[in-house]
């Protein structure tokens, strides 16, 4: 009891270090020195590298150890099916926000000219459009290594879940058990290395929020592009500060002492873009400050950073309603369905990597020829939208954990 105490009281401390680390950085973000930006845009990717490096492996090993443990159990098939469906909900709900509030907002089309400028910057995006059957194929490996070489979140997901159910199945072998052993072992080992990172994330936070600031005071948006945005904002903010705290009132939790827990998470995953990269901060805040048990956590979290994406469906909703708009595309109630369907089911198979939403969209448009320029115009402002969808993102990660660790405490 006293060591957890001690784990609060550090994060109060930390959290006051972090919010002066995050007015440094606005500050000197501001001055425009070409030296300084430079240097916060190499720390600012080197600290991303950091926690993409040690994000891969703690996927694995987080689903591997849950599963090796829980195999046997019925526990867990009744985790994974609460855990799709609050994240199915969550979900539906963003994209239908975002698609309310863009009825109600309702952004007009853009100059012929301005979606002609940016149809080079999308296209230089070079992705082609995906099938169904592409998309499945591109989750299923042909060896072992290629999906942690590549950062397939789906993947690796798919092959850690593999080795945790074989390890269960043979639990009663010894060397099946040296193994599970070795494993968690290694796992010990990767939640040093993150609580070294964390220590050292000031300096982080400075280069995050000085690049940030930098990147806002040379960007513009105009317009019709400026209601765009702020449908985008407008929806994640709502999902944010009123859907998800209404699922968790419903399950009579305080959504303000688990906003407290998380918060270390939520800004991690504003500043780095990337819900994958969030992870071990976010593993660690629902285990350490939320008292979830590791079996929940480190089962849910994993999967939930890559199926459970609130703000990307928003984003994909309002995006493609956008593009399709520009298009000549009538949006009736029932394309709007349509769309609200397409929206969920696209973020529920997008990777929790910086731009991922951006990407899928960008190929969604190219699949059915709408003007991709558009897109193209949207890519200037898409760092800040990208900061807002994945903080929504890790946000919701946490809300269907702790929704579905009640409800396994309960039973």
């Amino acid at each position: 009891m006293e060591e957890v105490k001690k784990i609060r009281s550090f994060n109060g401390k930390q959290m006051l270090i972090w919010l002066a680390a995050l007015i440094l950085g606005g500050a000197l973000g501001m001055l425009g020195n070409g030296v300084i930006n430079e240097f916060f845009n190499f720390t600012a990717s080197a600290y991303t590298r950091l926690f993409k490096f040690v994000a891969v492996p703690t996927i694995a090993l987080a689903v591997t150890t849950t599963l090796a443990m829980l195999g046997a159990k019925r526990d867990t098939g009744k985790i994974f099916l609460h855990t799709i469906i609050y994240t199915l909900l969550t979900t539906i709900v963003a994209a239908i926000v975002g698609a309310a509030l863009y009825l109600w907002i309702a952004p007009g089309n853009l100059p012929t000219e301005l979606i002609k400028a940016g149809q080079s910057a999308a296209a230089g995006q070079n992705l082609a459009p995906m099938g169904v059957y592409s998309h499945i194929l591109a989750v299923i490996p042909d060896n072992v290594v290629t999906p942690f070489f590549s950062g397939n979140v789906l993947s690796i997901l798919l092959v850690a879940a593999a080795v945790g159910l074989a390890l269960a199945a043979g639990r009663n072998s010894e060397n099946v058990q040296v193994l599970v052993k070795a494993v968690n072992g290694l796992q010990e080992v990767f939640f040093i290395i993150i609580k070294a990172l964390i220590w050292a994330l000031p300096l982080g936070i400075v280069a995050f929020a000085g690049q940030l600031t930098a990147q806002m005071s040379a960007e513009q948006s105009v317009g019709e592009l400026g209601k765009y945005v702020a449908v985008v904002l407008g929806g994640n903010v709502l999902q944010f500060f009123v859907v998800l705290p209404l699922f968790l009132l419903i399950r009579k939790i305080n959504p303000l002492k688990v906003f407290k827990g998380m918060l270390p998470a939520v800004l991690m995953a504003l500043f780095t873009k990337s819900s994958a990269a969030t992870l071990p901060v976010t593993v660690a805040s629902a285990e350490n400050n939320l008292n979830a048990k590791p079996e929940v956590a480190r089962f849910i979290l994993p999967l939930c950073c890559t199926i459970n994406m609130n703000g990307c469906a928003a984003f994909i909703m309002v995006t493609s309603l956008f593009v399709m708009q520009n298009g000549g595309v009538t949006l009736t109630l029932g394309t709007i369905a349509i769309w609200v369907l397409i929206a969920v089911i696209s973020a529920v198979g997008n990777a929790g990597v910086p731009m991922g939403c951006y990407f899928l969209t960008l190929s969604l448009m190219s699949g059915i020829n709408m003007p991709i320029g558009v897109l193209g115009v949207i890519l200037p402002v898409y760092a800040v939208i990208d900061m807002i969808e994945t903080a929504v993102n890790v946000w919701s990660d946490a809300c269907v954990c702790t929704m579905v660790d009640k409800t396994m405490k309960k039973e």
